[in-house]
């Protein structure tokens, strides 16, 4: 039984030089030291050892058990460091390689724009206000002054849901929805996206609105032309000029346009204002008193108005953008322009 100690021992030392892998030493140590190894085979045999000789047996046995751990031990560290060592070696960084550019993000344009317009109506005292872009019609048209058999309808080129229930084709719904929920005095503004069956150089079927609106005992015209007017000469400049046009909307009467003078040729003439040195920026009114009874206010108690912008109009002027696409395709080569 010494002798097959002795020779367990030696084989036990060779399988464990071979071993390349700690995987390879893992079966070296079932194979000698497991439940069903080499050396639990020989133990089994020591009962037919006389009285005499078993002492002697299990101490070589605990001696040879005590060194194959030792061994597997110091074998298992050297395949660990041998295995850090390769890995430094094929993994290290080359510190003279050029560095990699992390990029910062930046906001998009239209977002800059209409963070930049809320602040402006926000120190003028306007609330700012919410709607779902997926509206009832009772809220996008026909509280708004605009019934079924309504011929502006047609100008809005409408994506239908169902017969009631529309993707909102301007932020005038909110409009509606805070009057109905608040009391006079209001002033509000309602930025968001809204949705139109259109699309060219100067069209999306979705863009970006900012409705704003101000309902109290005895506003005037004169409160439209002013709260406008400081908007522009904020936003553009005091040397920008502004001019009221007479228009039509459903909801509002008296209607007007809002122009500035040109901001690329300063009123000369040119190929964005049509040679005609003007820009149309927004739509105006003061509030239909129909609009009124749609939200229970009191039209011979309270007057108010309204105004709407298109977000995309307001960055193309600001920036110089002659192709409205490039705002929803995200190039990033147009993007960080805007850092």
């Amino acid at each position: 039984m010494k002798e097959k100690l002795e020779g367990m021992l030696q084989q036990a030392r060779s399988a464990m030089h071979e071993a390349d892998s700690e995987g390879a030493l893992q079966e070296v140590r079932v194979r000698f030291l497991g439940r069903k190894g080499e050396l639990t085979s020989i133990m089994k045999d020591m009962g037919r050892l006389s009285a005499e000789e078993r002492p002697v047996v299990g101490a070589l046995a605990n001696r040879v058990k005590e060194e194959l751990e030792a061994g597997l031990e110091n074998r298992g560290r050297q395949l660990r460091e041998a295995e850090i060592a390769h890995r430094l070696a094929s993994e290290r960084i080359d510190v003279t390689m050029p560095g990699r550019r992390s990029f910062a993000g930046s906001k998009h344009p239209i977002t800059l724009v209409t963070e930049e317009i809320a602040g402006i109506f926000s120190s003028l005292g306007f609330g700012i206000e919410e709607g779902p872009e997926v509206e009832q019609d009772f809220f996008n048209f026909e509280a708004l002054n605009i019934p079924k058999d309504h011929p502006a309808r047609d100008m809005q080129d409408t994506f239908y849901v169902s017969d009631e229930v529309v993707l909102r084709t301007h932020t005038s719904p909110v409009q509606i929805r805070t009057m109905l929920r608040q009391p006079p005095p209001v002033r509000v503004i309602a930025p968001g996206t809204v949705y139109r069956r259109d699309s060219d150089l100067t069209h999306s079927p979705m863009f970006h609105q900012i409705e704003g609106f101000l309902v109290d005992r005895g506003i005037t015209f004169g409160d439209l032309k002013g709260i406008l007017t400081a908007f522009v000469t904020q936003y553009f400049g005091d040397d920008v000029s502004v001019r009221f046009r007479p228009s039509f909307f459903p909801f509002t009467e008296p209607s007007a346009e809002v122009d500035i003078r040109c901001v690329i040729c300063r009123g000369k003439g040119c190929r964005v204002c049509k040679n005609s040195g003007w820009l149309e920026i927004l739509g105006s009114g003061m509030i239909d008193p129909e609009v009124f009874k749609a939200v229970n206010y009191d039209p011979d108690i309270y007057t108010g108005f309204a105004f709407g912008m298109g977000l995309e109009r307001i960055a193309m002027l600001k920036y110089g953008v002659n192709d409205l696409r490039l705002f929803f395709e995200n190039d990033l080569r147009f993007l960080q322009q805007f850092r």
